[in-house]
């Protein structure tokens, strides 16, 4: 069995504004960098280490990263980008729809949600997989923490009974045949 911790990104600007990023970027605030440091030393206080880690692309979610395990090595995957919101980018959440979006941001030329969950399973299977993946981090973006779990029939919040911000990291077993499990949640802003 190996043990899966996928966290979101520390606050960025765009949080801030409450503004949609998706794939667009936008930097992290300085509470983002707190939140971050803060992740890291629970982390360390609960003697959490990696054998290997990995990041969406973003800007917001490697520093992050850099920050929550500093000069640990790691690789940057396209896979674990935020969903593709197409024209939607940047603009202000207020304009949100009510979930599910199923494939209303493809005609803006954004991602259906299926292939959206689909793309972070993949990715992440795939990653799991690799050898000697014993305790693996990857910092990743707010819907895809909360996509993935739906791929293999879990919802976060009824799960957990909240919903967890900024760098909140949670914990997965996988097993290469049965798949991933959710075990727990570790919220830095508690």
């Amino acid at each position: 069995m190996s043990k899966l911790y996928m966290m979101r990104h520390g606050q960025t600007l765009f949080n801030v504004l409450k503004r949609k990023q998706g794939w667009c970027d936008s930097p992290l605030t300085e509470l983002g960098i707190e939140q971050a440091k803060r992740a890291g030393e629970e982390l360390r206080e609960r003697g959490i280490t990696f054998d290997h880690a990995y990041s969406s692309t973003s800007e917001r979610a490697c520093d992050t990263l850099e920050l929550v395990v500093p000069g640990m090595p790691y690789e940057r995957v396209k896979g674990l980008k935020e969903w593709n919101f197409g024209k939607f980018e940047g603009i202000t959440e207020d304009l949100n729809l009510t979930p599910p979006f199923g494939d209303f941001y493809v005609q803006f030329g954004g991602e259906d949600e299926m292939e959206f969950r689909n793309r972070l399973f993949t990715t992440i299977t795939e990653l799991m997989r690799r050898p000697d993946h014993e305790s693996v981090l990857m910092v990743s973006h707010g819907a895809a923490c909360a996509q993935f779990p739906r791929a293999f029939g879990v919802e976060l919040t009824e799960r957990l009974g909240r919903r967890i911000g900024n760098c909140g990291i949670f914990i997965y077993e996988f097993d290469g045949d049965a798949g991933f499990e959710l075990l727990d949640a570790i919220d830095p802003n508690d």
